[in-house]
């Protein structure tokens, strides 16, 4: 039977949906997100301190060119 395992990362910069910013915690289990919330009280099997770091959402490049081999010095995000 299969484990589940939790992440709880405490006192981030959270940026939301709505472009502002919470400093506080994301509980996940199994790499989806189950809360966010100013505190969070239970633990979990892991835990970040997020103090001073911000957590956003998936970025995604929307300026994407394939290239051709040997040129992958182009296709960074930076």
């Amino acid at each position: 039977m299969p484990t589940t395992s939790t992440l709880l990362i405490r006192r981030a910069r959270i940026l939301l949906p709505d472009g502002e910013f919470l400093v506080g915690d994301v509980l996940m289990s199994d790499r989806s997100i189950v809360r966010v919330a100013p505190e969070i009280a239970e633990s979990a099997d892991r835990e970040i301190d997020a103090i001073g770091l911000t957590l956003l959402p998936g970025v995604i490049d929307p300026q994407v060119h394939f290239r051709e081999p040997g040129l992958e010095h182009k296709e960074d995000l930076f």
